[in-house]
């Protein structure tokens, strides 16, 4: 089930640059929370930073602390591809393995976490996946065909198929319905509403209508200038920031005055 994260004045760095500076934020498990804000303002590097993703960049480093129910992510010994096992990530463009068919994508996590699964195991776990995904029925009759002929909408809940297979905690989504048609992206924002049941999500989104559908709550990022760290504005029920901000910034980006 969903667990909780916690910030606490996090400085994320790429080697000397500070790219964001000071996030204190509490996600609640089995939420859904939105980070909104101008290109570069640091909400995707944020994201990263919870599942230690941004690491794979040579530098990358964090000052402060970010604990998922009270461990801490960044603390000494704690295995970053552990981390990665219980934060699963789905990124802008779907991107699933070409040359797998659509049942191995599903397994591909597990098969890396070296599980040796019966047959009738990793079927079930397929199936289950899948009807988690809202794919299921679509894909079943050719689940030995490869992934990539299916539609971008398609390949996208295949690869949230893929993330929950391995039954992580948290689920980050890093605009997940920016290279979707309007279908596609309402059949994902149906998906994530679903999902909250059994996982916490963070999504970013550029789209001020999909952060105000699919979250309870929103974070607004925002940046003084190039080269200027970004900064969490303010973070509220998605409700509260959409009608009654308390900061002028907020209230200026979510009705579309800049950004």
């Amino acid at each position: 089930m969903g667990k909780a994260i916690d910030a606490k004045n996090l400085n994320i760095y790429y080697g000397s640059f500070l790219a964001v500076e000071g996030v204190s934020m509490s996600i609640r498990p089995q939420t859904v929370t939105a980070l909104i804000g101008p290109s570069g303002c640091g909400k995707s590097t944020f994201l990263r930073s919870i599942n230690r993703m941004h690491e794979v960049i040579p530098g990358a480093r964090v000052e402060g602390s970010l604990e998922l129910d009270g461990k801490d992510l960044y603390g000494p010994g704690i295995d970053p591809v552990g981390v990665r096992r219980q934060i699963g990530m789905v990124f802008q463009r779907p991107n699933p393995f070409p040359t797998m068919s659509i049942y191995d994508n599903v397994i591909a996590g597990q098969r890396l976490n070296s599980k040796k699964m019966k047959k009738e195991a990793t079927d079930a776990l397929v199936e289950q996946s899948l009807r988690g995904a809202n794919l299921w029925n679509e894909v079943k009759d050719r689940l030995d065909k490869p992934g990539s002929g299916l539609s971008g909408g398609q390949q996208q809940r295949l690869c949230i198929a893929r993330a929950i297979a391995v039954q992580p905690d948290v689920l980050l989504m890093d605009e997940p319905c920016s290279a979707l048609d309007p279908i596609s992206t309402l059949a994902i924002e149906d998906l994530i509403n679903e999902l909250k049941t059994e996982y916490t999500i963070v999504i970013v989104t550029h789209n001020m209508q999909q952060a105000a559908r699919v979250s309870d709550f929103t974070g607004f990022f925002n940046i003084e200038g190039t080269g200027k760290p970004g900064h969490l504005v303010e973070m509220d029920e998605t409700k509260t920031i959409f009608s009654q901000p308390r900061q002028k910034a907020t209230e200026d980006y979510v009705s579309g005055r800049f950004g």
